[in-house]
């Protein structure tokens, strides 16, 4: 009989441990979802919590603030943006050209809710504490690796290329005059690619 009682009790523990788990996951893909969309100051613990029909209270049995919660979420979003880029890719290395005619395309312009979510969030970022900062830091860090890797490591140029890139992203965002969209999309492109041929004849 105490066997018996033990493995109920074991079920009950795995099941609560599940379905907690289970809860934790709807709170950071709804924020991130968030995040994504309308940035990070968008992000209400009660309307979050509300969202995924939780409690408020409920939401400190699975994060110790929101500034942890909002950290968590950064990097969900963050690595989604990253695995569509790489699926839209088919996988593999790539040039820099390739990089940059896909980043700098209309269709990862008018994406701005499933796009790269280093330039739609860079600016609020800039304004949050530390560890959200560390958190796109890292992947900043992580697409300036890529693309050196592209220019024979040259790390100097990679950021340049990276800062051309975001940048050139996100103002092609705020500009309404689409052909003038387009027109800075083209040029930012057209730039990497001549960059990318400097740095081939440099290394040959």
């Amino acid at each position: 009989m105490t066997i018996i009682l033990l493995s109920i009790e074991e079920s009950k523990v795995g099941h609560s441990q599940a379905a907690k788990a289970e809860s934790r996951e709807r709170i950071i893909a709804e924020a991130a979802h968030q995040i994504r969309r309308d940035g990070l100051e968008s992000v209400s613990v009660g309307s979050l919590m509300k969202s995924v029909g939780l409690t408020h209270g409920g939401f400190y049995g699975h994060f110790d603030s929101r500034s942890a919660l909002l950290a968590e979420a950064l990097q969900r979003a963050l690595s989604d943006g990253e695995a569509r880029a790489k699926a839209n890719s088919g996988g593999g290395r790539r040039s820099l050209a390739a990089i940059a005619r896909s980043y700098l395309s209309r269709a990862h312009r008018d994406a701005r809710e499933s796009g790269c979510a280093i330039a739609a969030l860079a600016s609020d970022v800039g304004r949050a504490d530390e560890a959200a900062r560390e958190v796109m830091e890292a992947r900043v860090n992580a697409f300036i690796d890529t693309v050196a890797a592209t220019m024979g490591g040259d790390d100097e140029r990679a950021m340049l290329a990276v800062s051309a890139m975001v940048g050139a992203l996100a103002l092609a965002r705020v500009i309404t005059n689409r052909e003038r969209s387009d027109t800075l999309l083209r040029a930012v492109r057209d730039h990497l690619a001549g960059m990318e041929q400097e740095a081939a004849k440099a290394q040959a």
